[in-house]
């Protein structure tokens, strides 16, 4: 299993994942707000501002304080492997 750190040491499975957007547009609010109303949301901030929305393949939503640039280039390198 490949862990992506989405920063404070948070972990995604990148295998689960279907997109990294910008949080800034208006339908990924509303998904975030859908994600909020259905309890499948996660904030992984830690109370900083949003640059970062994660879509996973079980319908859950993450958001993240690093640029949506970031967490794709840890696709390339930054993967922690762990084996489970």
């Amino acid at each position: 299993m490949k862990l992506i750190n989405i920063g404070f040491g948070n972990m995604v499975n990148a295998n689960r994942l279907i997109a990294v957007v910008s949080p800034d547009s208006a339908p990924v609010k509303r998904i975030v707000q859908d994600a909020k109303e259905k309890g499948n949301l996660i904030d992984a901030t830690h109370g900083r501002r949003t640059r970062a929305v994660i879509i996973t393949d079980s319908d859950h939503v993450i958001l993240s304080y690093l640029q949506t640039e970031t967490v794709a280039n840890k696709f390339d390198g930054d993967t922690v492997e762990e084996e489970l």
